[in-house]
Parts: structure tokens; C-alpha cells; sequence
């Protein structure tokens, strides 16, 4: 088996130190291991995808001293492929339409019943409040998929299946609260700490969570490289994984770059951009410094 690792942003702005950070932690790793780092265009959101901001992560990448092999996996070339693993989770009745917007799932879940808004990978952990009204009534099995996309599709993360230990992975980094080595989990703490998670957003077709699985898995990545901030997501991913009869690869969750404020990079935070440290004249030699590599 090939050790392959990978980097897959988004274009939807400037690439930034931290972008950076886990883009050449994936290339080193590949290289000291003779393997092979791909890169991976993730422009399921064509909304905010740019033509100019993709040429701009090659050469951003290219500048680092990062080379892979071609060509390019992009998402929006996949659709097909995500459309087939969600027509299969909702056949077997594990996807339900949802039409509450944020609005709604922050009302329901701040409900004096419910006590103060959880928080997961995907923010407010959501209620049920759909799943609840569909009950006993019309299964999603039971009407072809493509009927409801007016609504989101959201995936059963536990609640109606048998509870014990349904997934692990192995952490070869660390997670935001030290976790590593094996890391198993049960549905029972999906469902309370995650929630129904959406794997088909009525204005992509598809979710991160679900392209991510099937990008991984068609590109035979053995190792994921990626930041603290998906460690929690990493559990959604596996038991797809499973699901979807797919490879569950090791995962090396990496601390994250901040500001001087301690805040992460975002892509809004331009002034920590590759492009305007080239720009003021920094070496790739410098970016590695300045991340601790």
C-alpha cells in the first residue's frame, strides 16, 4: 500500500500560514515516507468558489516547494459519486429531509426544556426537531430522494440503531484535549455531542462530511493531515466510513495557527496571507520558519 497524504482547500480566498502549516506537514510526511502527497480542490460551494483563487493555491503551493501528481481531483467533478452514496444511506432509511433553517435550530435547541445550545463540528447541535415529526409516519425510504431537495438531508448519527462501540480510529497527532492513540467512540455520544449532522445541502447537493469520505477513500489517502479544529468531525467520518464500506485511515490532527490574539487564521485574515508575504519579499525558507517547521 502507497502512504499517501493529502491537502485539499478551498477556493473560495487567499491561502494563509495556517493553510500553509498543513499543507507542508502533509508533503513532509509523504516525503519521509516515501509516499505520496495529492492535493485536492474541495469547490462543492460554487457560490463562493473562484477560478482566480485555485490558480492562486497552485502557485502558492508551488512557491512552498510542493509538487503532486496530475491531475487534480476537484469535488464539483464528483457530484455523481455523491449523489450514489446518498441515494444508498437513504434507501436504507438512514438520511430524513429537513427543512428548519438556523433560525429555527437555534430557537429550538435555546428552549427553556432544553437548556442552554450544545455545540458541535457543525455548531448548534441539532435538536431533532424533523426527525421528530417524521416519526412513525412516512420513512424516508419509502420516496426517491431527488422528491426532497427542497430540504437538506440529514443523516441518522445514532438514535435509531444499537448503541455500544460502533467506530475508532487511530490519532497519530494529537487532539485539541490530547487525545491520541486509539480513539473509540459509541452512537450514543454522536448523538449527544454531534447530533444529526446535514450530508446533502439543498444548495451544494452534497456536505463536507460526505465528499470528504468519498474523496479520501477513491484517492486511497492513508494518512489524513489536518487541524485540531476537525478533530470532533473525524467521528462522523468514520462511522460513513463504515457505513459506505470504505477504509477508515490513521489521522494525524495538528495544532493550529493563530493570531497574536490567540484567535485561528481564517481566510478573511489577509494579512496573514501567503500572497502578501511573497509579496513583501519572504522566502519559503521564511514561511517554514514563521509555522514552526
Amino acid at each position: 500500500m502507497i502512504f499517501r497524504t493529502r491537502f485539499a482547500p478551498s477556493p473560495t480566498g487567499p491561502l494563509h500560514l495556517g493553510h500553509a502549516f498543513s499543507a507542508m506537514l502533509a508533503h513532509d510526511l509523504a516525503t519521509s515516507e516515501h509516499g505520496q502527497f495529492l492535493l485536492r480542490i474541495e469547490d462543492i460551494d460554487q457560490s463562493r468558489s473562484r477560478p482566480h483563487w485555485e490558480d492562486q493555491i497552485y502557485d502558492d503551493l508551488q512557491w512552498l516547494g510542493l509538487n503532486w501528481p496530475e491531475p487534480v481531483m476537484r469535488q464539483c467533478e464528483r457530484m455523481a459519486v455523491y449523489n450514489k452514496a446518498l441515494d444508498d444511506l437513504w434507501a436504507r432509511g438512514l438520511l430524513y429531509p429537513c427543512t428548519c433553517n438556523r433560525k429555527d435550530i437555534a430557537a429550538a435547541a435555546s428552549a427553556p426544556q432544553e437548556g442552554a445550545p450544545l455545540h458541535g463540528p457543525d455548531g448548534i447541535i441539532y435538536p431533532g426537531t424533523c426527525r421528530d415529526k417524521r416519526r412513525g409516519t412516512l420513512r424516508p425510504k419509502d420516496i426517491p430522494l431527488r422528491l426532497d431537495m427542497a430540504a437538506a438531508g440529514r443523516f441518522l448519527t445514532g438514535s435509531d440503531q444499537p448503541n455500544g462501540k460502533v467506530g475508532e480510529f487511530y490519532e497519530a497527532g494529537t487532539g485539541p484535549n490530547g487525545e491520541t492513540g486509539t480513539i473509540t467512540f459509541s452512537l450514543s455520544e454522536l448523538t449527544d455531542t454531534i447530533g444529526d449532522v446535514v450530508l446533502s445541502r439543498r444548495d451544494m447537493g452534497t456536505s463536507y462530511h460526505l465528499s470528504v469520505v468519498l474523496d479520501d477513500a477513491e484517492q486511497g489517502i492513508t494518512h489524513v493531515v489536518r487541524g485540531q479544529d476537525l478533530f470532533e468531525a473525524t467521528r462522523i467520518h468514520v462511522v460513513l466510513q463504515v457505513l459506505l464500506g470504505l477504509p477508515t485511515p490513521q489521522y494525524l490532527h495538528h495544532r493550529l495557527i493563530r493570531d497574536d490574539t490567540g484567535k485561528r487564521l481564517a481566510k478573511r485574515d489577509d494579512a496573514r496571507a501567503i500572497l502578501k508575504y511573497r509579496a513583501e519579499g519572504a522566502s519559503p525558507a521564511d514561511i517554514r520558519a514563521t509555522v514552526g517547521l
